[in-house]
């Protein structure tokens, strides 16, 4: 899963996700982001106006990289179900936090921060994300 992005990854991977239409929009949105489909994560992302939606449209500015709007975005999340336990893995993983998630101090880490413990963050923080939505825990 790219930090930054790059262009499409895989056009394969982006027409697979796109054929999944049964899928829920907000697991759909996490694929894309996945490989690499950012325009399509994020229009997907769009179109949910819940915190779940917003994450996932955050997570796609921060990959863009657009600190501002991807904070925009987190305010709008406020506190998620998956800031614990992604502190805690985070923290397990050697990133930096006080014990309480922040997704603005993660953001400014992607932009200066060690890269590989930034996409092993992000790796983390979708799987929580992703799993999350993919149960139907959405909101």
């Amino acid at each position: 899963m790219p930090l930054v992005k790059t262009g499409t990854m895989s056009p394969e991977a982006c027409e697979a996700v796109k054929g999944l239409k049964s899928l829920p929009a907000l697991v759909r949105s996490g694929l894309y982001l996945y490989c690499g489909c950012w325009d399509e994560g994020h229009t997907t992302a769009d179109s949910v106006e819940t915190p779940d939606g917003y994450f996932w449209h955050a997570i796609a500015h921060r990959q863009e990289p657009d600190p501002a709007n991807a904070g925009y975005w987190f305010r709008k999340v406020g506190k998620h179900p998956i800031f614990p336990p992604l502190a805690r893995e985070a923290a397990a993983a050697g990133y930096p936090t006080t014990g309480e998630w922040d997704p603005f101090a993660f953001v400014e880490f992607c932009q200066v921060g060690d890269d590989q413990i930034a996409r092993q963050v992000q790796l983390l923080e979708w799987q929580l994300l992703f799993d999350h939505c993919a149960r139907g825990q959405a909101g």
